[in-house]
């Protein structure tokens, strides 16, 4: 199954255009959540914030399946 991994946070959408080929939606989850890794990582080295902001991981329908927080919780 395609997936698509959208950056949203209320007023903007930066969308997938491309997508990801995956077996299952566990594992969409674990390329979404390294992704967001990323993302933090390269946030903390520029010193820039991603507060707000959500990955969707929207399935070929364009039905979002999972949104992530970017933001890291605190539990």
């Amino acid at each position: 199954m395609r997936c698509y991994f959208h950056l949203a946070n209320g007023h903007e959408t930066i969308l997938d255009d491309i997508g990801i080929e995956v077996s299952d939606l566990d594992t969409a989850r674990e390329m979404a959540l390294q992704a967001i890794e990323d993302i933090r990582n390269e946030a903390t080295n520029l010193d820039t914030s991603w507060q707000g902001w959500r990955l969707d991981i929207v399935g070929p329908s364009g039905h979002t399946l999972v949104s992530i927080p970017l933001e890291p919780t605190i539990h």
